[in-house]
């Protein structure tokens, strides 16, 4: 991500925490800056983990309380898994993911022409929509190079 988004996202991460009466401490800004960094949608375990040498106070509790705060105030997406573990990203270009039912893997992807439809007229009956994508699954190409390695023995 360029360094100009980043600079954007960080602005944006601390106006809508004050603005939501939220300090902005070095855990939450290390959290969060480490979603803006990541491109494999970490869990809250990834994230303890990968945080837990610069933050050693840094609790697992804390990064699941603080991912949760910060998915109310739209700061992350979540993304559930069929292992029903949440992963999280910062939001950013829209884009839809595609999840490797064999590793686990969340990989983005664009869909314009998914993007560009118009949603049925009675999803406003129902009530209002803040975002729409789009989750794929299946298997991705190293997996499907591995089983037919593995089908070629």
């Amino acid at each position: 991500m360029p360094a100009h988004d980043t600079q954007q996202q960080l602005q944006h991460f601390e106006h809508t925490c004050k603005s939501a009466g939220l300090k902005v401490t070095q855990q939450r800004l290390e959290i969060y800056t480490a979603l803006l960094e990541a491109r494999d949608h970490p869990s809250a375990e990834a994230l303890h983990k990968l945080l837990a040498e610069r933050l050693p106070a840094l609790s697992l509790d804390t990064v699941y309380r603080t991912l949760a705060t910060f998915e109310k105030l739209h700061l992350v997406h979540r993304l559930e898994t069929p292992e029903n573990q949440a992963r999280y990203e910062a939001p950013g270009p829209r884009h839809h993911h595609f999840l490797c039912d064999r590793c686990g893997q969340v990989i983005d992807f664009a869909w314009q022409s998914f993007d560009a439809v118009e949603l049925p007229q009675a999803l406003a009956e129902i009530g209002t929509i803040d975002r729409a994508s789009v989750i794929v699954h299946g298997k991705c190409a190293a997996c499907l190079q591995a089983e037919s390695g593995t089908a070629a023995l």
